[in-house]
């Protein structure tokens, strides 16, 4: 499932964040990934345990926990600390899948179920810089407002196009879903706005709360806790 999640951040929130990453020293993209990924990156990052990517990616965390659909969909049980990229004179990222399992800072393991970029630059700003996501269903590009974060299967192959004017500034992350399996999350997630359609129109009768005492058994049986 790829799914669009608009205004994350508001566009005043953005731009405290440009203000903050324009200014910031910036390393080579390639530190930060195996040897697969290293043949084929060519950016820059901020490093990760920089006070500023830190600060910032908490603020991320907090904002995206209030998105109406992001819990649906995601069903998170843990999340990586959102990591900062800058693209710009032909930098890109050619054809990858990312890694199954992160070994975090703590020494624990994080599998890596879902991918989320967050888009901090305004499309008008670059050319070039799509996501390029290939899944089951074809390929798919991907370039969002600022502010706006797409959500999609750490287990797709994709890259990031060339930039060939200005500068492609975005944040990227990875969550262990509850539900590892992503046929069986787009189901959850396809009842639960259902259930809410629902009860929008019609309010808890017995028939939606017999879908919501559906959806939490389903819950109950696939969730990984």
């Amino acid at each position: 499932m790829m799914l669009h999640l608009a205004e994350v951040l508001d566009k005043n929130t953005v731009s405290e964040f440009r203000q903050q990453l324009d200014a910031a020293d910036w390393v080579d993209g390639r530190q930060t990934v195996g040897a697969q990924g290293a043949r084929v990156k060519q950016n820059r990052q901020l490093d990760p345990g920089s006070a500023l990517a830190i600060a910032l990616g908490k603020k991320i965390l907090s904002a995206l926990a209030k998105h109406p659909l992001y819990f649906a969909a995601a069903l998170p049980r843990r999340v990586v600390p959102p990591l900062f990229n800058h693209y710009a004179g032909g930098g890109h990222y050619g054809f990858h899948v990312d890694g199954s399992v992160r070994h975090e800072a703590d020494g624990s393991l994080l599998r890596t179920d879902l991918s989320c970029t967050l888009f901090l630059a305004e499309p008008t700003e670059y050319d070039g810089g799509e996501l390029v996501v290939h899944d089951t269903y074809g390929q798919h590009e991907v370039k969002l407002p600022a502010g706006d974060l797409i959500l999609y299967p750490s287990s797709s192959l994709h890259a990031v196009m060339p930039v060939t004017r200005g500068a492609r500034v975005a944040s990227f992350f990875w969550i262990q879903s509850m539900i590892r399996d992503d046929a069986r999350r787009l189901q959850l997630f396809e009842l639960d706005q259902t259930i809410q359609r629902l009860r929008a129109k019609i309010g808890d009768d017995a028939e939606v709360l017999h879908l919501t005492n559906l959806y939490h058994n389903l819950l109950r049986q696939w969730a990984e806790v």
